[in-house]
């Protein structure tokens, strides 16, 4: 793992207001990167609820090969994702 990468993620994982993390993430990430990491989290929610891939496709203009990697991962044993999602559900 890139040593850059794991910084990021000990300090998030040390801070506990997420208005603090909220702040971090848009200094951190242009616009578009905020915008596409929502987008990414709101397709694995409607994954988790069952939602066809077409239908986010339709929905939130994604392609079909971004949406079948959030799948892929989702179906994976022990996801850390869907374990996450569920936290929100």
């Amino acid at each position: 793992m890139d040593e850059n990468f794991i910084q990021i993620t000990e300090y998030l994982a040390s801070v506990e207001d997420p208005e603090q993390i909220q702040q971090f993430l848009s200094q951190l990430l242009t616009p578009a990167e905020v915008k596409d990491l929502s987008s990414r989290w709101h397709l694995l929610r409607l994954l988790n609820k069952g939602v066809t891939q077409r239908k986010i496709a339709q929905q939130l203009h994604l392609s079909l090969c971004k949406i079948t990697r959030g799948s892929k991962e989702l179906k994976k044993e022990k996801s850390i994702l869907k374990e996450a999602i569920q936290a929100f559900e």
